[in-house]
């Protein structure tokens, strides 16, 4: 393939379409490209908050009135939101001015706080920088580890009396009493191959796991996890920008099939600097340690998964004694979720066992009857008392308070969710919160003490609004961010409808449809079809959200844009639809995707002859299936960080939901795009970032090599240094959505 003609080509194609996509139209209702990346629409957004005082009040990041733009630490009374300054900015300032506050802690008895500032970034988040620590009886600011290089420290915490603080340090967990400047090395061996109160590229990302130590409360025992990678591969990504030599970028990143790194629990004895195992049955390699959290000074609750993670064991170890119990056991056929993929609950969550009844039973969702229901497990005798009886799911946990227990579910519509309050009886019908008027997307911070909460809404008619409010009664006590300036720039627009329906495919799969529709649509036109899909565990899209810039544009520009969310996507509807992908991913939720899309093309206004699907990671991967596996209903396809070859990507993430390829290498090899590839007949843009860490490059490369083999032509854009997100760099974005737009244009335009 002519790799020069194609970018040629795309190039050519901009510059003819460049006064559509690029330049400032006349007409104000209508959408650019250049409108959209300009800064022109710009969203408000609620800052970090940490409650006090269980939650009769938080503090908060803002403007400095007197020093901006600097920040100040606000206080504010949840009763009535009255203010005070916690911490001005001016008192937050060094030499080189005021500390640029990315994130806050505060001392258990508020005395203190703990600045991280300064940060760089560890795989997904910024979690190596600087901390700071000010005294606010002293009023005195002073920096950790002034030895160690800048931006080097991680997770740093306060211990309970507030006399030392601990962070981690080039993989080791270090000890500074912040008063006297003394720094004790409390573990020695960490060096990148072993990894000592934090984790590997893969416990991150398919765990949620970065902070990984925790100081008991009585501040005699730190536990920590210690992985040992020095067996896990590495993967080399190459830096051919920053130097004339290419740089190789090592990851150490364990694919599907290979062994994890080995894990262990540890507790360091804070007075004699002794370290204990934790005896944990099973084997180091052949089992992960997803969680552990001290419910008291004496009792450390560990959680368990085996390889296959089908098998969920939570353990209650004794310091004083030594002793290890096992309090809980779970199994299922398929895999046992720990923190569940809920559009309301923003990924991987804390992973801890919510701890009730004055530490004597923890919560745990489960799903071994049919549905996600919640229970109460007691941690002596492991009684289980069922609290959310009937045919619906909890879709995921907030606070337990002393009246009943907050979640979120939507029992009678999958694409929203909503607030409900469960007693413990567990007879009682759960009880809604979030009244009527917020139908769609909700989400709510709650305090410790349940009686306040951050509640955030959100529909694809109504923009993203925050509201400070009381519990249970859902009373508003001030609007945070209503977006006045974005509602009013979104009025002025052309604007779409988004409605919702369902398909039945002949298979008999009813399928949740979210279609934005062109802004005066006339159902006696034809129009062309843009599918929007992900269709994996992790993602829903068929979801009652706010719509995109893009979607507007896009629709603006004369397309119907469709979501539709297929059988093992996270829906609310029974452990059997979510379960059944179970090593079948690329197969049942490809063929549920393909049977609705064709049922959805006999609609009159959309034209069969002009449909495209696009995708990102694994909606990437779900495009090239679609147009690998159904060549006659998808003519044009854009595959963002696809996983071309499912044998290629993590074996957390791919084996949890496939199994171990040594035991079924059949079901991956049938699942993967790689496999399909000879049966290509329209158009294909395959984009991927060459620094992508999560799908690696190496995964567009196979699958470039497979459609040479067979003479398949397509178009491809490669981002040098880009991650998986593809955001890094000037105006990179913009390129992105400005390419994809013209692909599109170029396939699929309006006649």
């Amino acid at each position: 393939m002519n790799f020069t003609a194609v970018y040629i080509s795309i190039y050519c194609f901009f510059l003819l379409n460049l006064p559509l996509l690029a330049q400032e139209t006349a007409d104000p209702s209508l959408l650019t490209l250049d409108r959209i990346y300009s800064g022109e629409f710009r969203q408000e957004y609620e800052q970090q908050i940490q409650w006090v005082n269980d939650g009769e009040g938080f503090v908060t990041i803002e403007r400095s009135e007197s020093m901006a733009p600097a920040r100040d630490l606000v206080y504010y009374r949840s009763s009535d939101l009255g203010k005070s300054i916690f911490v001005s900015a001016e008192a937050l300032s060094t030499e080189n001015g005021p500390l640029s506050i990315e994130s806050f802690s505060l001392s258990p008895d508020r005395s203190k706080v703990l600045i991280f500032t300064n940060s760089s970034r560890v795989w997904r988040s910024n979690t190596k920088g600087d901390f700071w620590i000010y005294d606010l009886s002293s009023q005195r600011l002073q920096q950790l580890g002034v030895d160690f290089p800048t931006s080097s420290l991680m997770f740093a915490k306060f211990s309970q009396d507030n006399r030392f603080v601990c962070y981690v340090h080039q993989f080791n967990i270090y000890q500074e009493d912040f008063r006297s400047g003394e720094i004790r090395q409390l573990t020695t061996d960490g060096d990148g191959g072993i990894i000592n109160g934090t984790f590997d590229w893969v416990y991150e990302e398919e765990f949620g796991k970065r902070d990984g130590f925790s100081i008991s409360p009585d501040d005699e025992h730190i536990a920590f996890w210690r992985l040992d990678a020095t067996d896990t591969g590495v993967f080399y990504m190459i830096n051919n920008t920053d130097s004339i030599y290419s740089q190789p970028v090592p990851v150490q990143y364990p694919k599907v099939g290979e062994l994890p790194s080995a894990a262990k629990i540890g507790l360091i004895d804070l007075a004699g600097g002794s370290i204990k195992w934790v005896p944990l049955p099973g084997g180091e390699r052949d089992n992960y340690i997803p969680a552990m959290q001290w419910v008291n000074e004496d009792l450390l609750l560990i959680q368990q998964m085996n390889r296959h993670q089908n098998q969920l064991l939570v353990w209650g170890y004794v310091p004083s004694t030594g002793e290890l119990n096992q309090l809980y056991s779970e199994q299922e056929d398929t895999w046992v979720d720990l923190a569940y993929p809920d559009v309301s609950a923003n990924g991987w969550g804390n992973n801890d066992l919510p701890i009730i009844d004055e530490g004597t039973a923890f919560l745990r969702l489960t799903e071994n009857d049919g549905w996600r229901h919640l229970y109460r497990v007691n941690l002596s005798s492991g009684k289980q008392d069922l609290l959310s009886p009937g045919d619906y799911d909890v879709a995921s946990l907030r606070p337990a308070t002393t009246e009943g227990v907050y979640v979120m579910a939507s029992p009678d519509n999958s694409t929203q969710r909503y607030l409900y309050q469960l007693a413990y009886t567990g007879q009682a019908q759960p009880q809604k919160i979030t009244p009527e008027e917020f139908s769609g997307l909700n989400n709510y911070n709650i305090s410790p003490n349940g009686q306040y909460a951050i509640h955030t809404h959100q529909s694809v008619d109504e923009v993203r609004t925050v509201r400070f409010i009381r519990l249970p009664e859902h009373e508003v006590i001030k609007t945070l961010v209503y977006n006045v300036d974005y509602r009013q720039q979104l009025a002025g627009l052309q604007l779409p409808e988004t409605r919702f329906s369902q398909v039945t495919t002949e298979e008999g799969i009813e399928i949740d449809v979210r279609m934005t529709l062109p802004p005066g649509f006339d159902s006696e036109q034809l129009y062309p079809v843009l599918f929007h899909v992900y269709g994996e565990p992790w993602g829903a899209v068929a979801i009652d959200r706010q719509i995109g810039l893009w979607d507007i544009f896009m629709a603006q520009q004369g397309y119907v844009i469709i979501d539709m969310d297929n059988r093992g996507t996270p829906c609310l509807k029974g452990s059997e639809w979510r379960k059944s992908i179970y090593r079948q991913i690329g197969r049942i939720n490809v063929r549920d995707q393909a049977l609705a899309t064709q049922e959805i093309l006999k609609l009159d206004y959309l034209d069969a002859n002009r449909t495209a699907v696009w995708g990102w990671s694994g909606g990437g991967s779900m495009t090239l299936n679609l147009l690998f596996q159904y060549p006659e209903v998808y003519g044009t396809g854009i595959a963002v960080a696809p996983v071309s070859n499912q044998l290629i990507y993590d074996n957390i993430y791919q084996e949890r939901y496939m199994g171990l390829p040594q035991e079924n290498r059949e079901d991956f090899i049938a699942g993967s795009p790689v496999t399909h590839a000879k049966n290509l007949e329209g158009n294909l843009l395959l984009i991927h970032g060459t620094a992508d860490d999560n799908v690696h490059y190496q995964s567009a490369e196979l699958l470039i090599n497979e459609l040479i083999r067979h003479n398949k032509q397509f178009d491809m854009m490669a981002y040098p240094n880009r991650s998986h997100g593809i955001y890094e760099g000037e105006n990179t974005r913009r390129h992105l959505y400005t390419l994809m737009t013209n692909y599109l244009l170029e396939h699929t335009s309006v006649e």
